[in-house]
């Protein structure tokens, strides 16, 4: 199999991944363990990445350049360490009684998690079946043709990031097409799978009403979609950009005010939605 260097390689280049050379359940594919992956680190948290207590692991390697990406340092897969499926299974483990007696379970997050699909894909498995966790995808959405059938009857939720409704400003901010995750949220409606949108309020960007309605419109739309996160922006990862040598664009950009959050929010409200 290929292997994809967080944006080096274009999606579609000789040399990309090539889904007819994958296994169709990657757990399942027996010759092909020990799986392992390029791993950023993995972390214990609450609320944010799914419902309740989880073990996050962040692979790393990611095709999009947010401009407020707060992790930069996770973009390239050459950036994360090659760890087994088994060292993560592990880690894990030691936290699976107090995962679960907290309502939570395993989220596997990014960078971009659907860069190295078979292995998040064995995590995902692995999780689900082996430790009994509730488990959540974290994704842009972008390489969601990556993620077969299989992976997904894996996952109970999926964390589905719309940067924008508007296609230019979302090229603009994440040096991508907004089609494939649109695409990828209608693939999860038809196979009901739950889905929480995330979406970044940032102040002079994606603040627009008209972006904010478009976002919630199609949202109520899907049918799946149980919750909106509103995130404000923040600049917590601007120390990592200027440690990069990376020119952080959004330097002057304040957050959004609690007044700003909350007009957002009932946008979404608006539709049906609930709106966090």
């Amino acid at each position: 199999m290929a292997v994809l260097l967080g944006s080096d390689i274009p999606v579609g280049a000789p040399g990309a991944w090539d889904p007819t050379n994958e296994p169709v359940t990657p757990a399942a594919a027996v010759q092909h363990r020990p799986i392992s992956g390029s791993v950023h680190s993995w972390d214990l948290s609450t609320g944010v990445d799914g419902p309740g207590t989880r073990f996050v692991t962040f692979l790393a390697g990611c095709p999009l350049a947010c401009l407020y990406c707060h992790n930069p340092d996770t973009w390239k897969m050459r950036n994360g360490k090659r760890t087994s499926a088994d060292e993560v299974v592990a880690e894990a483990a030691k936290y699976r009684t107090f995962i679960r007696a907290a309502g939570g379970g395993a989220t596997i997050s990014g960078g971009e998690a659907l860069l190295q699909p078979v292995f998040a894909g064995e995590l995902l498995h692995r999780f689900r079946h082996e430790l009994g966790l509730h488990t959540a995808l974290d994704t842009s959405g972008f390489l969601g043709a990556r993620a077969t059938d299989a992976m997904l009857r894996d996952v109970d939720l999926v964390l589905l990031d719309i940067k924008s409704w508007d296609r230019a400003l979302y090229q603009r901010l994440t040096g991508r097409q907004l089609r494939p995750t649109l695409d990828f949220a209608h693939r999860l409606a038809d196979l009901g799978t739950e889905v929480w949108i995330r979406f970044v309020l940032v102040p002079g960007l994606t603040d627009a009403p008209g972006n904010i309605e478009g976002i919630a419109a199609f949202a109520a739309s899907l049918g799946n979609v149980s919750r909106v996160d509103v995130l404000p922006f923040h600049k917590l990862g601007e120390s990592k950009w200027d440690r990069l040598g990376m020119d952080f664009t959004l330097r002057d950009t304040p957050s959004p005010s609690p007044q700003q959050l909350a007009a957002a929010r009932e946008v979404f409200a608006g539709h049906g939605l609930m709106a966090v």
